[in-house]
């Protein structure tokens, strides 16, 4: 299941646009990155590959078609908890491989492969999560911080309510205090993309040392390390910025460590 509900609220006003699980990373976005990685895991279809979408839910239908189920949630987003909760009909007896639209996971393997170890040898019984090593500030389950991705057991989403509620409180925090969680390390590149800052970082790693530039986008000016979209015109100077489909950077205008939407939307994502 991809989790591609949520209001994105700390990547406002970027998430006034678009809701969060749209937004582009590397010219893909970010839901597309989930699906792909699902993929390559064997699971694809609405047989197996299960969406939910509320806040601007209409672009997330609209976006994913018939390549997931689609569980389309009413009023406020029900949760990391709830929105399974709620798919709990259609999950049927089945374990759980949930995924944050908005983790950005880069790893040396293709998507799929990068992340086969948290499936490894599963019992089908106890929780998993991925995790990074984190320092002490940022640490939430011993030495790591969460990666985006959770393995839960069809006997723990069984008592999920499709009431407002998060992983956390439910099935996370309960089944460590039981013994029954565990850590599996990525050896990857881990963003949560939540921030404009970490949104903006993982824009540029995406685009490696040089410039990411759709082929539809049309350059008179220049780019430094940037990200341009389909459809996207610079005329102006771009540095360690990103400019979604459709944008516009005038002749005057110089990008830097920003994201640009449209013409006149820039928003900041200096440290």
């Amino acid at each position: 299941m991809v989790l591609a509900a949520g209001e994105g609220r700390r990547l406002r006003p970027l998430t006034e646009v678009r809701p969060k699980a749209l937004c582009p990373v590397g010219n893909v976005p970010l839901l597309d990155r989930a699906l792909a990685r699902l993929a390559g895991l064997g699971l694809s279809g609405p047989a197996q590959v299960a969406v939910n979408a509320c806040y601007l839910g209409e672009q997330v239908v609209s976006h994913v078609g018939d390549r997931a189920h689609l569980s389309v949630e009413p009023g406020a987003p029900l949760g990391t908890s709830g929105g399974i909760g709620n798919l709990r009909n259609w999950i049927d007896g089945r374990g759980v491989l949930v995924a944050n639209a908005d983790a950005y996971l880069a790893g040396s393997a293709p998507p799929g492969p990068d992340v086969e170890s948290l499936l490894d040898g599963w019992d089908g019984e106890t929780v998993r999560l991925l995790g990074v090593p984190a320092g002490d500030a940022e640490r939430e389950f011993g030495p790591y911080r969460f990666a985006g991705l959770s393995l839960l057991p069809w006997s723990m989403v069984l008592s999920l309510a499709a009431a407002p509620s998060d992983l956390v409180r439910t099935v996370w925090r309960p089944a460590e205090a039981a013994g029954a969680l565990t850590v599996v390390e990525y050896a990857g590149l881990f963003l949560d993309t939540g921030t404009p800052v970490d949104y903006l970082a993982a824009n540029l790693h995406a685009a490696g040392a040089s410039s990411l530039v759709d082929a539809t986008a049309n350059i008179t000016g220049q780019l430094v390390q940037a990200v341009v979209g389909a459809g996207a015109r610079v005329e102006g100077r771009v540095t360690r910025g990103v400019v979604w489909p459709g944008g516009y950077v005038g002749p005057d205008e110089h990008l830097v460590d920003a994201v640009r939407v449209g013409r006149d939307l820039t928003v900041a994502a200096a440290p």
